[in-house]
Formats: structure tokens, C-alpha cells, sequence
């Protein structure tokens, strides 16, 4: 049980620190005051996440790590293609828009794995993920070729080799 408890603490404690960086990058201001605010929020979001008992892998997913900078530089790639492509279909006018509804198989195993997938669809300009369902998520496309391209399976395996690593 002790074990546990460590690895349960360890979680706390990054969420703590990543909470208190990430009020401090977007503050920008250094006052006792604010800084004080600040650490008394993350006390209250951090023992309101103990009380609700979601303090696990899946809230502070700290294995994706090291992973996590090739995964972010990967989708803003792909986010400033989207955008050059819907610009581009902008420019063309409405005969290039041909909005498009379809499922796309997923292929996650976890709930965390469903959540970036359909995020980063989400994120990338042209696409939207509606609903996420067991095997499949439900995207809506400014373009047909947008929603075949996402049926290649290409983000749902970014997101796989960014869990595992492999």
C-alpha cells in the first residue's frame, strides 16, 4: 500500500508544479499578491482533484513526457498545412467547399487516447470531431478529401505511437 500512496503523491506533485508554472507563464506578473493567489488556487484545484480521486496517469500523463515536443511540433505542421489549405479553398470561393460528415475508425485503447485524437482533430483548421464513440469518432469536414485524409489513419496513429512510444 505505501507504494501506492508514492505513486498517487507523484502525481499530486506534478500537477502541483505543472498548475504553478503554468500560472506563472501566463501571469507575466511577479507581486507577492498575484503570486500568492496563485499558489492558493493550485492548493484548491489540487486537493479539489484528491477529493474526486482523479489524481492518476490519465489527469498527469507523465510517460508522454519526453514524447510530448515531437507530438506538438508533429500537429502544429499539420494545423499550418490545414490552414494553407483552407485559406486556399477560402480564396477559391464556395465551389471549393463541399462540406463532409463522416466516421473514421480510431483504434485508441484508452479514454486519454480518444481525448487527444478527437482534440486534435478539433484543432486543425477544416475539421471537427463531433462525437467520440467506442471504435470510431464522428468528424465534420469543410472539404470531402479533409475527411479522407483523416480516414488514412494518420493522427490516430500519431496519437497510438505517442502513448506507447513505438
Amino acid at each position: 500500500m505505501p507504494q501506492r500512496k508514492d505513486h498517487a503523491m507523484r502525481y499530486v506533485a506534478s500537477l502541483s508544479v505543472l498548475l504553478l508554472t503554468f500560472w506563472l507563464l501566463l501571469s507575466g506578473h511577479y507581486t507577492f499578491l498575484l503570486n500568492s493567489l496563485g499558489v492558493l488556487s493550485v492548493v484548491l484545484v489540487v486537493w479539489l482533484a484528491r477529493r474526486m480521486s482523479v489524481t492518476d496517469d490519465e489527469m498527469a500523463p507523465l510517460h508522454l513526457t519526453p514524447r510530448l515536443p515531437a507530438y506538438w511540433l508533429w500537429l502544429a505542421l499539420e494545423v499550418i498545412r490545414s490552414s494553407i489549405r483552407v485559406s486556399l479553398q477560402i480564396i477559391a470561393g464556395r465551389a471549393s467547399i463541399n462540406p463532409a460528415i463522416g466516421s473514421i475508425a480510431h483504434q485508441q485503447t484508452s479514454g486519454m487516447g480518444e481525448t487527444l485524437l478527437a482534440n486534435s482533430i478539433t484543432l486543425t483548421p477544416g475539421t471537427l470531431a463531433v462525437r467520440v464513440h467506442e471504435d470510431r469518432v464522428d468528424i465534420h469536414a469543410l472539404n470531402a478529401r479533409s475527411l479522407d485524409s483523416l480516414g488514412n489513419g494518420r493522427f490516430a496513429a500519431r496519437i497510438r505511437k505517442l502513448e506507447t512510444g513505438q
